[in-house]
């Protein structure tokens, strides 16, 4: 029997459970003491419910009088940040952004090298925003030289150490994040860091940042899983409710593969043309002005052209009534 629009919405009791607890089961590499290098173990396999591990001890701080001129605007700024900052209106990843940004316009009193010893003196200590930032500077190359290895030893740092924490608060964004990262990683795999592709291991990662923490990226991209072979099975309904969950977030993306699929249907879901415009012509506005803009704009046109005025006018109006409620997304 075909899906209402109920059963494609209502998906919490549906929703595939993957849990993790801090363990050995990410196998993340270890910066040496003293050194700016990554120490990579040997990757140790665990069964899929892994012991939990006791964490070495992290490196001493270095009190240079570069670090503590460093450490004070961090201080600064993270305190400027958190008071200045509505909580729903940025995540942790944009706060550790603008924490660059600040550094980098202050006047000219902390340089590059104090500000990546600052970082990496955070990192060692426990700070998982301070870990964040340094595997996006070598993921990208920005400020160091380009280099994976580095990059995949933060992020499974913040991975594996934050798996169990709450799943709300201003960091769960960054540990999320950490996590889908994570999974991109072991579906390449990281020569580098003598990790091999393991694509078990990224739906499993990608799995614990849509469920446990509902990040809308994750979500977002399971359903794109349910819609590959090679993924998690073409299954569109699935498909369809984890698309939901991310759309409801505001995921533009998500947004548009919903509605594409409500407005033409698929097996197992009946077509529903006016939710599927409303759903299209809400993520046209939220993708304006990004990458995704002109994908969105194709997905838009080839349904309007295809549906009644009526139901166009009336999905416009439905739009226009909920837009409102992605505001703070």
């Amino acid at each position: 029997m075909a899906a209402t629009r109920g059963d494609v919405m209502n998906s919490a009791e549906m929703l595939p459970q993957c849990e993790f607890t801090k363990s050995s089961y990410f196998a993340f590499p270890q910066r040496a003491s003293g050194s700016n290098s990554i120490r990579v173990p040997r990757e140790r396999h665990t069964d899929v419910a892994p012991a939990r591990t006791v964490l070495g001890k992290r490196s001493k701080m270095r009190k240079s009088p570069a670090f503590y001129l460093a450490s004070a605007v961090t201080g600064l700024a993270l305190s400027v940040l958190t008071a200045a900052i509505p909580a729903q209106a940025q995540t942790a990843a944009d706060a550790a952004l603008d924490l660059a940004n600040m550094l980098d316009g202050a006047g000219g009193g902390v340089s590059g090298d104090a500000y990546l010893s600052a970082l990496e003196d955070a990192a060692d200590a426990g700070q998982p925003m301070a870990m964040w930032q340094l595997g996006t500077m070598y993921e990208n190359g920005e400020g160091v030289a380009k280099d994976p290895a580095k990059a995949f030893g933060y992020f499974a740092q913040i991975a594996n150490q934050h798996a169990d924490a709450a799943p709300r608060g201003v960091e769960s964004d960054i540990v999320a994040q950490s996590f889908v990262k994570m999974g991109d990683y072991y579906r390449k795999g990281v020569p580098d860091a003598g990790i091999p592709a393991d694509i078990e291991r990224s739906h499993a990662l990608l799995l614990h940042a849509a469920t446990y923490f509902g990040d809308a990226d994750a979500q977002y991209r399971v359903g794109l899983l349910y819609l590959q072979p090679e993924g998690l099975g073409v299954n569109p309904l699935q498909s369809a409710r984890w698309f939901s969950l991310a759309a409801r977030k505001g995921h533009c993306l998500a947004q548009a593969r919903l509605g594409d699929m409500l407005f033409n249907g698929m097996d197992g879901i009946e077509a529903q043309p006016i939710e599927g415009l409303m759903w299209l012509n809400l993520s046209h506005t939220r993708c304006s002005g990004t990458s995704d803009q002109a994908q969105v704009a194709e997905l838009l046109k080839r349904a309007s052209s295809q549906a009644r005025p009526e139901d166009r006018a009336n999905a416009e109006a439905l739009a226009l009534s909920i837009a409102p409620q992605f505001a703070d997304f």
